[in-house]
């Protein structure tokens, strides 16, 4: 199982960010993928998750600025993120299956700060 994220970077609170995670070694269409992040201070966190039918799920925090989707082609899940906060700032994983505990990247570093 391999999977990597991209997108991160600096960016200013109000702005966006779209994450993206390739993913490979794994049958990918039937799996549910999850993003996660690890906050400064704080423990992992969920943040999204899509399941292979498609379906959605965000965690409270998100709702509203954040879609999810996943493109079975191409083995990749992104995740868009609007009117970025302060307290988004973290290393965003990608993982695979419902548990932000489970198999994940090495992460990309969000940093939201004017």
């Amino acid at each position: 199982v391999q999977l990597v994220e991209s997108g991160g970077g600096l960016v200013q609170p109000g702005g966006s960010l779209r994450l993206s995670c390739a993913a490979s070694g794994f049958t990918f269409s039937t799996s549910t993928m999850t993003w996660a992040r690890q906050v400064p201070g704080k423990g992992l966190e969920w943040v999204s998750r899509i399941y292979s039918i498609g379906s959605t799920a965000y965690a409270d925090s998100m709702k509203g600025r954040t879609t999810i989707s996943r493109d079975n082609a191409k083995n990749t899940v992104l995740l868009q993120m609007n009117s970025l906060k302060p307290e988004d700032t973290g290393i965003y994983y990608c993982v695979m299956g419902i548990s932000p505990y489970g198999i994940k990247g090495q992460g990309t570093q969000v940093t939201v700060s004017s």
